[in-house]
């Protein structure tokens, strides 16, 4: 199965996406700040990261951006979790570099169907 980077601040929601993505067989590499999260894709590389965009610090936009930038990390593909839903936040998303987004709070049926499909494209 797939390695997954989670870079989420909130401890009730990095535990629900490691809860389902290791059920379904993944294995999670988890970080907690945008800064941690880009060492990591840069140090493991990831099959996917699922970047928070609401992060202490930087945000997970900014990291994205980043993350797309660089040559070692720029074919990662990276899925926003974002409570920011509401209209033109989807392209601020896509701008930024992320190629999905999963809205907050997670609905499990659509959290695992939107990582599958994307997997299922790289």
């Amino acid at each position: 199965m797939a390695r997954v980077l989670v870079v989420e601040d909130t401890p009730a929601n990095m535990t629900l996406a490691t809860f389902l993505l290791e059920t379904a067989g993944h294995t999670v590499i988890s970080a907690t700040d945008a800064e941690t999260g880009l060492t990591l894709a840069t140090e493991e590389h990831p099959d996917l990261i699922l970047m928070d965009i609401q992060l202490p610090g930087m945000d997970g936009l900014e990291a994205a951006a980043l993350l797309k930038g660089n040559e070692a990390t720029r074919r990662i593909p990276i899925i926003a979790l974002t409570a920011l839903a509401m209209k033109g936040d989807e392209e601020r998303i896509r701008a930024a570099g992320c190629d999905d987004y999963i809205a907050k709070p997670m609905r499990h049926r659509e959290f695992m169907a939107t990582i599958s499909a994307r997997l299922a494209r790289t």
